[in-house]
C-alpha cells in the first residue's frame, strides 16, 4: 500500500550536516504520521523524530533536539530529516517509517534504511 524509500545518507565529519529524504508512494492519508528511527550496531532501534502530514506537528528524541529538524512536503509525499551538528554517536542506520494517527497506531510501513556515518 505504502512504500518508503530513504536517500541522503553518507559519511560526514563530526559537526557537519546531512539531510535525509524519505519518499512515500502509494496511498497516503492526511492522518498519517511520519517518523525517523535509527539503529546503531549492537544497540536497540530508537525513535528520532516524527511529524504529522496534516498539521506538521513534530516530536523529537531528547538526544537530537536542537540539532535535527524533521519536515515534510505534502505535495511531494516526502519527509526530510535535517541533521546538523552531527556527532559520532549519531552513526546508525536511519529508517523512515509511517503510521496512522493515534497513539495506539504502530509504525507498519518502513523504508530500507540509510546509513549515516559520522567520523570524529
Amino acid at each position: 500500500q505504502v512504500q518508503l524509500v530513504e536517500s541522503g545518507g553518507g559519511l560526514v565529519q563530526a559537526g557537519g550536516s546531512l539531510r535525509l529524504s524519505c519518499a512515500a508512494s502509494g496511498r497516503t492519508f492526511s492522518s498519517y504520521v511520519m517518523g525517523w528511527f535509527r539503529q546503531a550496531p549492537g544497540k536497540e532501534r530508537e525513535f528520532v523524530a516524527a511529524i504529522t502530514w496534516s498539521g506538521g506537528d513534530t516530536a523529537y528524541a531528547d538526544s537530537v533536539k536542537g540539532r535535527f529538524t524533521i519536515s515534510r512536503d505534502n505535495a511531494k509525499n516526502t519527509v526530510y530529516l535535517q541533521m546538523n551538528s552531527l556527532k559520532p554517536e549519531d552513526t546508525a542506520v536511519y529508517y523512515c517509517a509511517a503510521r496512522e494517527g493515534g497513539y495506539l497506531s504502530r509504525y507498519n510501513y518502513w523504508g530500507q534504511g540509510a546509513q549515516v556515518t559520522v567520523s570524529s
